[in-house]
């Protein structure tokens, strides 16, 4: 594998500086691409980015592959929403909480909340950190390369969405290190500078969870990179 290949992006991407229409519209098609990944399936899962000040959320409990722009709402820094959706019925996201972590603590440009299949298992093969060795992915993290132990903080999962805020951000502050916490028998959360890098770090993290759960399968140790 090239190394340019899981690099992270250029701090200096002249297209991230979008209009609120476009990331309405990328909001959407993120939502679409999500499902198609089964990161989002079931109304599960949450997607967020930041443009200056403003926070622009996809609802709470829909089908996040026919999320329509004018479904999005809009916050503030302090999570007040500030721009409703047009369609009166809508919730803000469940994950708000969740997401304001990220935004306050890393400085975060986007934040996404994934339901995939390869988090949840991780979190089971797991106690209360995943960690993992020896992957060429990895170097697709930021700061990690591709022979250091890279870990991911684990926290319990609670019936409601909103009361994981509290183990969330002891999570992100005792782990600088990780641009994800995983949430057990339930996903992840995972952010990034902008909307590509947290897609990226997404796609990278779903990669390790993955390789993880398939090492084990095969009697081997993730923390290895089941190397011996």
């Amino acid at each position: 594998m090239a190394e340019s290949s899981t690099q992270e992006t250029s701090d200096n991407q002249p297209h991230l500086d979008l209009t609120e229409g476009e990331v309405r519209g990328l909001i959407c098609e993120l939502g679409a691409l999500f499902y198609q990944l089964g990161w989002v399936s079931g109304t599960g899962g949450g997607i967020s980015i930041r443009r200056g000040q403003e926070i622009f959320m996809a609802p709470s409990g829909v089908q996040k592959e026919r999320i329509d722009s004018q479904d999005i709402f809009v916050l503030d820094m302090q999570g007040k929403v500030i721009r409703e959706a047009v369609n009166p019925k809508l919730k803000v996201s469940a994950c708000r909480p969740l997401f304001m972590h990220a935004y306050r603590m890393r400085d975060a440009g986007a934040v996404i909340h994934s339901h995939s299949m390869n988090a949840m298992l991780t979190t089971l093969i797991y106690e209360s950190h995943f960690s993992i060795s020896n992957i060429e992915m990895m170097k697709g993290i930021k700061g990690v390369g591709v022979f250091d132990q890279h870990h991911v903080p684990i926290i319990p999962n609670t019936a409601h969405e909103a009361e994981l805020e509290e183990s969330m951000g002891e999570a992100v502050e005792a782990n600088p290190k990780s641009q994800a916490v995983l949430v057990r028998g339930h996903g992840v959360y995972i952010w990034g500078r902008d909307w590509i890098h947290a897609k990226t770090q997404a796609e990278c993290y779903d990669y390790l969870f993955e390789a993880a759960v398939k090492i084990k399968q095969l009697g081997l140790d993730p923390q290895t990179g089941g190397q011996s």
